[in-house]
C-alpha cells in the first residue's frame, strides 16, 4: 500500500517531529478517519513496524491483535474530551506469545478552530519513573502547542498579544516568561541608549505565583531595557538562534543579564537557568522571548528549547500582523487629524467641543465632519457633514467640500445660498461622492440661528435647566452633489446659554429601527449640572454610541455671556 502523503495541511507534522522524535513515549498522530499521519521512533521500535507500513492506514490494519479502541479514539474526536486508556494485546515486535500492555492517553487536535485529527501517547504501563516523566512533559508540549492556536493572536494589539504568549508559558514551560520588542517605529521618540546595547521595551512579564513577591525589581511592562553587549539578548538576536544559559554561579549570572541591577534581581529571585528565543518574521527580528526556571524547577531541556522557539514562531506571525496594523493604524490617525483638524472657536466668546469615532477600528478615517467658521460682526457658521463611504477616498472628498465651504464663508451669504453655491461647484469639480450638510449662521449673541439642511439630520439645542432638548425643524432637501438644490433656510431662537448640537447619522441610526424614532430619542438629552460641553458629550456618546454601523460626528457649541450681560468684542 502506497505511504499516506496527503495530511491535512493544517497539521504541522515536520513541527510535531522536532518536538516529538527524541521523546521515549510512543507518538501518534491520526487524521480525522483515524488513519496514521505521523508516528515517532519510540512507536516504531515498540511496534516493530516500519514507520511506511503506518501511514496512511488505521491501528487495526496495522496490528490486528491489539485492542486499538478505536472507538474510543473517535469519541475524542467527537467531543474534544481527552481520554486515557490501558490497552493490551501482542505486537508484531513481540517473539511469542507474550501478551503486553499499555497505557495510552488521546487528545483532539484543532487549528483554526477546527478539528484536525487525535494524537495518541502510548507507555507501557511497566515504563520507568523517567519514561513517565517524558510522558507527561511530551503531554504538556503538546498541550502548549495546541493551545498556543486559540490563545495567541485573539486581537491587533502588539502587547495583547505577548501577554498571551507569557501567559501561555506560565507555569507550563517556565516560572518567568519576557517578551520584549523593539520601540515602534511610529510612536513618540525613545531616548538614544548609550552605545553598545541593545534597547528592548518589555511589553509582557508573567510570573508564577511564589516568585511574585521577589519580582519588583525584575522590571515591569512597558519599561525600556538596555542590554549590554555580551548579554545573553544580544547574542540571540545576532545569531537568530536560542540561547541557552546555566545561571548557577555569580559569574555565568552577570554574562546573562542586561543589566547588573537585573543580575541582582536574578539572584534574589533563585533562577538557576534561562533560555532566550528569538521573535522574528523572515529574518527581521521584532524581539525576543525569554523564559526562567528557578528554585526546585529543572533545568531546560533540548525538547523545551524546541517548543519555545516554535511557540515564539507562532507569535511572531502574529506579532507581525499587529504592529503592520500598528503602523497603519498611527498613520491613519495621523492623516485624518490633518483633514479634520479640531475647529478652534472663532471668537472668544464661542465654546466648542467636538468627537469624532470610527465603527470600524481598522479604517481610521471617513467622510464625516465639522467646522467653525468665523464671520464678520462676531457672527459665526457652524458646519456638520457626512460623505458618503468610508476609507480615504471618503476623507478625500471630505476635505475637498470642507475647503469649498470656508471659501464660500466669506460671501456672506444665508445658509440655504451656502448650499446651493456648494452644490454647483461640488459638480463642477468633479467629486463624485456626494453629501449631507447642515449649516448653522448664529448672531453675535446666540439668540438667533439661521440654519438649512441638505439632506442632513436636525439640530439639537439644549437650554439650561430644561428637562429635555428640543429637536428643531428644519427643511428637508437633497443632499449636495445630486444637483437637485431645493435648499431653503430656517430660523432657530435659541435662549441665553443654550448648546447646539449637531451630529452625524452614526450616532442615532440603527438597523432594523425607524430613523425618526432614533432622532426622537435625543429629545431625552439634557445638559449637565456643571454646564461642561466634553461632559456633554461624554454622556451622548455613552449612551448612543453602542452598536454604532457608522462613523460617529458630534458637535456642541455655544456663546458665552459675560458677566456684565454683555458678550466680549470680537
Amino acid at each position: 500500500m502506497p505511504v499516506y502523503a496527503d495530511h491535512p495541511p493544517s497539521i504541522d507534522v515536520t513541527a510535531l517531529a522536532a518536538v516529538l522524535d527524541g521523546t521515549t513515549a510512543g507518538v501518534a498522530v491520526f487524521d480525522t478517519e483515524l488513519r496514521y499521519l505521523y508516528v515517532n521512533p519510540s512507536l516504531v521500535r515498540h511496534n516493530g513496524i516500519p514507520p511506511s507500513a503506518h501511514l496512511g492506514r488505521r491501528p487495526s490494519e496495522v496490528m490486528p491483535d491489539i485492542d486499538a479502541r478505536e472507538d474510543l479514539m473517535r469519541a475524542v474526536l467527537a467531543d474534544g474530551r481527552a481520554r486515557e486508556v490501558t490497552s493490551s494485546g501482542r505486537l508484531p515486535a513481540e517473539s511469542g506469545t507474550a501478551r503486553v500492555y499499555w497505557h495510552g492517553a488521546y487528545h483532539r487536535l484543532e487549528v483554526d478552530g477546527r478539528v484536525a485529527g487525535v494524537v495518541g501517547i502510548v507507555l507501557e504501563v511497566m515504563a520507568s519513573d523517567d519514561e513517565q516523566r517524558r510522558l507527561a512533559q511530551a503531554q504538556r508540549h503538546l498541550s502548549l502547542l495546541d493551545s498556543a492556536n486559540t490563545r495567541i493572536g485573539t486581537t491587533l494589539d502588539m502587547d495583547t498579544t505577548c501577554s498571551e504568549l507569557t501567559d501561555l508559558v506560565v507555569p507550563g514551560l517556565a516560572d518567568v516568561a519576557v517578551v520584549e520588542v523593539f520601540p515602534r517605529d511610529v510612536a513618540p521618540p525613545v531616548r538614544p541608549g548609550p552605545p553598545g546595547v541593545v534597547r528592548l521595551r518589555r511589553a509582557a512579564m508573567s510570573v508564577v505565583r511564589g516568585l511574585r513577591p521577589k519580582a519588583g525589581r525584575f522590571a515591569v511592562s512597558d519599561d525600556y531595557v538596555d542590554h549590554r553587549e555580551g548579554s545573553s539578548v544580544p547574542r540571540c538576536l545576532a545569531a537568530d538562534q536560542p540561547v541557552v544559559e546555566n545561571l548557577a554561579d555569580d559569574e555565568q549570572v552577570d554574562r546573562s543579564a542586561p543589566t547588573p541591577e537585573l543580575a541582582e534581581a536574578y539572584r534574589e529571585m533563585g533562577l538557576h537557568s534561562a533560555v532566550v528565543v528569538p521573535v522574528s518574521v523572515r529574518s527581521t527580528p521584532i524581539g525576543v522571548l525569554a523564559l526562567f526556571r528557578g528554585g526546585g524547577s529543572p533545568v531546560f531541556s533540548d525538547d523545551d528549547v524546541v517548543v519555545a522557539r516554535e511557540l515564539a514562531g507562532q507569535a511572531a506571525v502574529h506579532l507581525d500582523h499587529a504592529r503592520r496594523f500598528t503602523h497603519e493604524h498611527t498613520i491613519a490617525l495621523e492623516l485624518q487629524r490633518s483633514l479634520l483638524s479640531e475647529p478652534r472657536p472663532p471668537h472668544p466668546h464661542i465654546e466648542v467641543a467636538t468627537r469624532y469615532l470610527p465603527a470600524d477600528r481598522s479604517v481610521l478615517v471617513g467622510g464625516d465632519w465639522f467646522d467653525v467658521i468665523p464671520l464678520p460682526d462676531g457672527r459665526h457658521l457652524k458646519a456638520m457633514g457626512d460623505v458618503m463611504g468610508h476609507g480615504v477616498e471618503a476623507a478625500v472628498a471630505m476635505s475637498h467640500y470642507r475647503s469649498l465651504l470656508r471659501l464660500l464663508a466669506d460671501e456672506e451669504l444665508p445658509p440655504h445660498r451656502i448650499l446651493e453655491q456648494l452644490d454647483r461647484m461640488v459638480e463642477r469639480s468633479g467629486i463624485d461622492r456626494a453629501a449631507t450638510c447642515l449649516l448653522a449662521v448664529v448672531d453675535r449673541d446666540g439668540g438667533m440661528c439661521e440654519v438649512a439642511s441638505a439632506g442632513h439630520l436636525p439640530p439639537v439645542v439644549l437650554e439650561p435647566g430644561a428637562s429635555g432638548a428640543r429637536i428643531c425643524e428644519v427643511p428637508e432637501a437633497p443632499p449636495l452633489g445630486t444637483g437637485f438644490g431645493g435648499y431653503r433656510s430656517t430660523v432657530v431662537e435659541c435662549g441665553p446659554g443654550a448648546v447646539m448640537f449637531m451630529y452625524t447619522d452614526g450616532l442615532v441610526e440603527r438597523r432594523g429601527e425607524d430613523i425618526d424614532a432614533c432622532v426622537a430619542r435625543l429629545a431625552e438629552l439634557t445638559l449637565p449640572e456643571s454646564g461642561d460641553l466634553e461632559t456633554l458629550l461624554d454622556r451622548v456618546l455613552e449612551r448612543f454610541g453602542p452598536g454604532a454601523e457608522d462613523d460617529i460626528a458630534v458637535m456642541a457649541s455655544r456663546t458665552r455671556e459675560e458677566p456684565d450681560g454683555g458678550y466680549p468684542d470680537a
